[in-house]
């Protein structure tokens, strides 16, 4: 399997809470939803669909999690609703128990745990491991360099501050660009794999 990486990110690569108001205002951020103006059901929407049927698998940081168990449960009868509900999912986390896990399928990583257990998702046979949102997550596996393409969403806005997932250790990691696209609404759709 691969990991995949999608995000909807700013143009100074902002990625905090793209989706509503409330959904993370760590750092005093107050931009949110600031993604939901730029997205162009048509060029978006079938990216997101195209993504959809390579993965097999979810990977979530937990508060990522939390916030989408809040949110699709509650939609079925939509075909992304209905998939993303039904697919296998893997969150992250040292403070959810068991219990907590009730948007299922989905099981528990401990964060002491992640390189082995994103190693073991990676040798499995089967399509793409998707990560959306998850800041920190995606941060700590493009360290690792575990991570095979980054699809971007790159919206004509500055946030001007707020939580990225480009490592600041000095490393250079190359990607090559495979697929763009331009909405309507001015966002950049690109694919980009590890160029190895």
């Amino acid at each position: 399997m691969r990991i995949v990486i999608s995000e909807f990110i700013s143009l100074d690569g902002v990625v905090q809470a793209p989706g509503g108001p409330d959904e993370d205002t760590d750092g005093g951020f107050r931009h949110g939803g600031w993604s939901m103006p730029f997205f162009d059901p048509e060029v978006m929407g079938s990216s997101i669909d195209e993504m959809a049927q390579r993965t097999d698998a979810l990977l979530y940081g937990r508060r990522t999690w939390q916030v989408m168990a809040g949110a699709w449960p509650g939609r079925a009868g939509d075909p992304f609703a209905d998939w993303i509900n039904a697919v296998e999912k893997h969150v992250v986390s040292d403070t959810l128990s068991e219990a907590d896990l009730t948007w299922a399928p989905t099981s528990l990583i401990r964060g002491g745990d992640l390189t082995a257990a994103v190693t073991a998702l990676r040798e499995r046979p089967g399509g793409d491991v998707n990560v959306m949102g998850s800041a920190r997550l995606v941060r700590s596996l493009l360290e690792a360099d575990v991570v095979d393409e980054l699809n971007l969403m790159i919206e004509p806005i500055l946030l001007g501050g707020g939580k990225g997932i480009f490592p600041t250790d000095g490393a250079a990691r190359r990607f090559e660009l495979v697929s763009a696209a331009t909405t309507a609404t001015g966002v950049q759709v690109c694919r980009y794999q590890r160029a190895r």
